[in-house]
């Protein structure tokens, strides 16, 4: 009979699945180079600004939106997350207005008019301020990306309405540097760059999502964690990923820690 998830987490201790990404936003890793991004794009919304986090896939990301979401009080900030995929101007005036409870239908002129409507309708009428977060922003084609600086012009550019904060992998920084969107980036008041973990944040990283699942101690040896560093350089993503299928493959062994034979055979079923 298979293993099953219950005889796994009891083998190493955990009373929840280690590594996965349904971590609440307050038991998150604390690193310091999070809260130097967190910080001023929080600030930025907090002056109606707007901003962009860039970062390679699997650096935390998702996991800076999240904690920024979390620090806009309800009461104060209307928040809308809009994930990109490749889509023209219309499309994207679309999407942003479905997740902002706005009908969608008309042409790009009139969705564009009832968006910005409902951005100063959010912050007279509702009291609130309204922060869009678009995510995958790598993605958007550069005449889309332009459609932010319509969207933030409100009284002949003399007001400040509405917050949007870019997400994106590093492709976003080099679209940024295109003539045809410098007036895009001439609005962003913060731009942060996500780095990797080094050596000993990956170390304390791996700790800090085993406690958190309940284990007393780190099931890897020493030899383990340098293993997990040396594949996944840091990227939190890919450590997540090969600390825990080195996990399932010790709890198949039968062992109680973590080896290096057991990370590189990690490595080998998740990227062969």
């Amino acid at each position: 009979m298979p293993p099953t998830i219950k005889d796994f987490q009891s083998h190493f201790g955990f009373n929840a699945l280690p590594c996965t990404r349904e971590i609440p936003v307050e038991k998150v890793f604390r690193v310091s180079f999070i809260a130097e991004t967190v910080d001023p794009l929080v600030d930025a919304v907090n002056k109606r600004m707007c901003g962009a986090i860039l970062a390679p896939a699997g650096t935390g990301k998702s996991t800076c939106l999240r904690q920024i979401v979390a620090r806009l009080p309800e009461a104060r900030f209307q928040v809308h997350y809009v994930k990109v995929s490749d889509l023209s101007k219309r499309d994207m005036c679309r999407e942003i207005a479905a997740v902002m409870g706005v009908e969608p239908a008309g042409s790009y002129p009139t969705l564009v008019r009832r968006l910005q409507e409902r951005f100063v309708s959010t912050q007279h009428t509702d009291g609130v301020r309204p922060v869009v977060l678009i995510d995958d922003a790598h993605a958007m084609r550069p005449d889309v990306l332009g459609l932010l600086s319509v969207l933030t012009n409100f009284e002949m550019d003399s007001r400040l309405v509405v917050s949007i904060i870019l997400a994106g992998q590093l492709p976003l920084r080099n679209m940024l540097r295109r003539e045809e969107v410098e007036d895009v980036a001439g609005r962003l008041s913060h731009i942060a760059i996500l780095r990797l973990l080094s050596r000993e944040e990956t170390r304390d990283f791996i700790k800090h999502r085993m406690t958190i699942a309940g284990a007393r101690t780190v099931p890897f040896d020493e030899h383990a964690l340098e293993a997990i560093y040396e594949t996944g350089r840091g990227n939190m993503r890919a450590t997540d990923s090969l600390a825990l299928k080195s996990l399932e493959l010790a709890h198949h062994a039968g062992a109680k820690v973590a080896d290096a034979n057991h990370v590189a055979e990690a490595r080998k079923l998740l990227w062969p």
